[in-house]
Protein backbone atom coordinates (compact mmCIF):
# COMPACT_ATOMS: atom_id res chain seq x y z
CA UNK A 1 0.00 0.00 0.00
CA UNK A 2 1.57 3.80 -1.02
CA UNK A 3 1.97 5.95 1.46
CA UNK A 4 -1.12 8.50 0.00
CA UNK A 5 -3.16 5.20 -0.13
CA UNK A 6 -2.46 4.67 3.86
CA UNK A 7 -3.12 8.49 4.43
CA UNK A 8 -6.29 8.62 2.35
CA UNK A 9 -7.35 5.31 4.51
CA UNK A 10 -6.73 7.08 7.69
CA UNK A 11 -8.89 9.98 6.49
CA UNK A 12 -11.72 7.98 5.09
CA UNK A 13 -11.75 6.25 8.41
CA UNK A 14 -11.46 9.20 10.92
CA UNK A 15 -13.07 12.49 8.63
CA UNK A 16 -11.37 15.62 7.43
CA UNK A 17 -7.80 15.61 9.47
CA UNK A 18 -5.82 18.68 8.82
CA UNK A 19 -2.58 17.01 9.30
CA UNK A 20 -3.65 14.05 7.00
CA UNK A 21 -4.55 16.56 4.02
CA UNK A 22 -1.59 18.76 4.58
CA UNK A 23 0.49 15.48 3.98
CA UNK A 24 -1.59 14.10 1.42
CA UNK A 25 -0.93 17.33 -0.36
CA UNK A 26 2.67 17.10 0.22
CA UNK A 27 2.76 13.43 -1.59
CA UNK A 28 0.80 14.39 -4.42
CA UNK A 29 3.65 16.91 -4.90
CA UNK A 30 6.43 14.56 -4.80
CA UNK A 31 4.30 12.51 -7.13
CA UNK A 32 3.88 15.21 -9.35
CA UNK A 33 0.76 15.65 -8.37
CA UNK A 34 0.39 19.06 -8.91
CA UNK A 35 -3.71 19.86 -9.28
CA UNK A 36 -4.78 17.04 -6.64
CA UNK A 37 -1.92 19.07 -3.98
CA UNK A 38 -3.95 22.24 -4.94
CA UNK A 39 -6.98 20.89 -4.29
CA UNK A 40 -6.00 19.75 -0.62
CA UNK A 41 -3.92 22.81 0.68
CA UNK A 42 -6.82 24.89 -0.73
CA UNK A 43 -9.72 23.01 0.79
CA UNK A 44 -7.58 22.90 4.03
CA UNK A 45 -7.38 26.62 4.31
CA UNK A 46 -11.08 26.96 3.77
CA UNK A 47 -11.93 25.28 6.47
CA UNK A 48 -8.84 25.63 9.00
CA UNK A 49 -7.03 29.13 7.50
CA UNK A 50 -5.07 28.93 10.56
CA UNK A 51 -3.42 25.85 9.34
CA UNK A 52 0.01 28.42 8.84
CA UNK A 53 2.00 25.50 7.45
CA UNK A 54 0.56 25.21 4.88
CA UNK A 55 0.36 28.24 3.15
CA UNK A 56 4.09 28.32 2.64
CA UNK A 57 3.68 24.61 0.64
CA UNK A 58 0.72 26.12 -1.31
CA UNK A 59 2.78 29.19 -2.06
CA UNK A 60 5.43 27.31 -3.88
CA UNK A 61 3.46 24.96 -5.61
CA UNK A 62 1.74 28.52 -6.86
CA UNK A 63 5.34 29.14 -8.22
CA UNK A 64 6.05 26.10 -9.28
CA UNK A 65 3.59 25.98 -11.75
CA UNK A 66 4.53 30.17 -12.54
CA UNK A 67 1.21 31.29 -10.82
CA UNK A 68 3.14 34.23 -9.04
CA UNK A 69 0.30 36.42 -8.35
CA UNK A 70 -1.48 33.51 -6.51
CA UNK A 71 2.09 32.84 -4.27
CA UNK A 72 2.25 36.19 -3.93
CA UNK A 73 -1.53 36.20 -2.37
CA UNK A 74 -0.89 33.17 -0.23
CA UNK A 75 2.34 34.33 0.86
CA UNK A 76 0.20 37.51 2.25
CA UNK A 77 -2.48 35.39 3.58
CA UNK A 78 -0.66 33.34 5.48
CA UNK A 79 1.59 35.75 6.96
CA UNK A 80 -1.68 37.71 8.46
CA UNK A 81 -2.88 34.19 9.96
CA UNK A 82 0.59 33.45 11.43
CA UNK A 83 0.03 36.44 13.41
CA UNK A 84 -3.15 36.18 14.25
CA UNK A 85 -2.08 32.88 16.03
CA UNK A 86 1.15 34.23 16.82
CA UNK A 87 3.34 31.89 14.71
CA UNK A 88 6.43 33.83 14.26
CA UNK A 89 8.33 30.99 12.71
CA UNK A 90 5.85 30.55 10.16
CA UNK A 91 5.42 34.37 9.49
CA UNK A 92 9.57 34.56 8.87
CA UNK A 93 9.50 31.78 6.66
CA UNK A 94 6.35 32.79 4.47
CA UNK A 95 8.26 36.84 4.45
CA UNK A 96 11.05 35.40 3.49
CA UNK A 97 9.64 33.31 0.49
CA UNK A 98 7.91 36.77 -0.37
CA UNK A 99 10.75 38.43 -0.64
CA UNK A 100 12.88 36.20 -2.52
CA UNK A 101 9.43 35.88 -5.39
CA UNK A 102 9.97 39.76 -5.73
CA UNK A 103 13.39 40.02 -5.72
Amino acid sequence: MSRVEKILEMIANGGKDSFLQHALGLEYIKMGKDEEALVQFKELLEREPQYVGTYYHLGKLYEKLARVDEAMVTYNRGMEEAKKVNDKHSYNELMMAKEELVD
